[in-house]
């Protein structure tokens, strides 16, 4: 019912655009932000980058249309975006992402 939608970005600014984008339209109830090193393999070559991740929590029933969203804000080729759903948690916090992201209520 819910989940984490793990996300990186090039830089800091990125990552708090896309927040905050995702915030508005209660598509997410929170995202943490923070910086990280990099290592990965891009066409054949060893990279190392200074990047930004976010863990987002949200309903799982929303994760389809905040990847799309992403997508379409992101400005890598080809983003991390990776959601993990959250089998069990404490209720109150649980409660408030449902909270937060559920439009019919607001």
């Amino acid at each position: 019912m819910y989940s984490f939608v793990y996300v990186t970005t090039k830089n800091m600014d990125e990552a708090k655009n896309i927040a905050e984008y995702l915030l508005e339209k209660k598509l997410i109830a929170c995202a943490n932000i923070f910086p990280i090193k990099s290592m990965y393999l891009w066409k054949g070559k060893i990279e190392k980058e200074n990047e930004c991740a976010m863990i987002l929590k949200t309903r799982k029933n929303l994760v389809k249309t905040i990847i799309n969203e992403v997508r379409a804000k992101h400005s890598y080729d080809v983003p991390c975006i990776v959601s993990f759903d959250i089998k069990d948690g404490n209720k109150d916090f649980l409660d408030w992402i449902k909270s937060e992201t559920d439009t019919q209520t607001k």
